[in-house]
């Protein structure tokens, strides 16, 4: 199989960036396959997935030729990880887990499942199964700082490149996010702002919704509103009760997590302040 090249760069626009990219990776001997950019015209920002053909040794000067003829402060990141190291964070719900363990275990979702870690013990079982190891870290009976303290020392041991909270019910606070930042990564469903707190589908029956949605984003201190990485929705209609409601809202959620994640791992979605770039081919 040929030998593949991943970059990807961030930077200040200017002209002549994608003549200046190119002109450096055929000075390397490196074929263009893809070139996806964007363009943030209202901040300036460019943005650039490049795949090549070719090999690239750290000793052959490539990255410092790009930092070269690019705008200062350019980030430049040349074959990240192929395969990201993923925590799963649960509480009691199964659904999403249950998908990200099966993909996992057949090969399907390029990345490795280091751990699960649950603020209950209810889904260890199930994760054992798959020969995952599971942490069982209750909030019970702790203040929010300890928690969350016992819940970092357990992830900076792992050290995952994302963290996936897969229907995780815990609010997690600025000084832990801060910990992992870009890292972690929410689904929720997609009602949000309409209906807050407990029995969010009862409350959308009540009001005779005809769409169900679910969002997958990064989290930031500001709740459940981080750059946004995908959405989906399912039009339902009146014949829907509310636990059909809600298991179809569980379909979506893992769709949508699911599609997340694959984006992620194949290094598809670059941060831009409080939105995100997709790259999808």
């Amino acid at each position: 199989m040929t030998q593949q090249t991943l970059i990807l760069i961030q930077c200040q626009d200017a002209v002549g960036l994608v003549s200046n990219i190119s002109n450096v990776l055929a000075k390397h001997k490196l074929n263009i396959i893809t070139m996806r950019e964007y363009v943030d015209q209202e901040n300036n920002k460019f943005f650039v997935r490049v795949v090549c053909t070719g090999n690239v040794e750290e000793s052959n000067g490539l990255y410092s030729h790009l930092k070269a003829v690019l705008p200062e402060k350019a980030t430049i990141a040349i074959n990240p990880s192929k395969t990201k190291r993923l925590a799963v964070l649960v509480t009691k719900e199964h659904h999403c887990l249950a998908d990200i363990l099966v993909r996992h275990y057949f090969g399907t979702l390029q990345a490795d499942v280091c751990a699960v870690i649950g603020n209950y013990d209810n889904l260890r079982d199930f994760a054992e199964r798959f020969d995952i190891p599971y942490f069982h870290i209750s909030h019970e009976g702790k203040t929010k700082e300890d928690f969350e303290e016992q819940l970092a020392t357990q992830l900076k041991e792992l050290k995952p490149d994302i963290i996936v909270l897969a229907k995780f019910m815990r609010i997690l606070s600025p000084s832990f996010v801060s910990k992992f930042e870009n890292k972690i990564i929410n689904i929720h469903h997609s009602f949000l702002p309409a209906f807050i707190g407990a029995n969010p589908y009862k409350q959308a029956h009540d009001r005779g919704v005809k769409i169900i949605g679910a969002t997958a984003h990064f989290v930031t201190n500001d709740l459940d509103e981080g750059p946004i990485i995908v959405q989906n929705i399912k039009n339902i209609d009146h014949s829907y009760d509310v636990l059909k409601m809600k298991r179809a809202g569980q379909e979506v959620e893992k769709a949508v997590l699911t599609r997340a994640l694959q984006l992620i791992v194949e290094d598809r979605v670059m941060l831009n302040g409080n939105k995100t770039i997709v790259f999808k081919a």
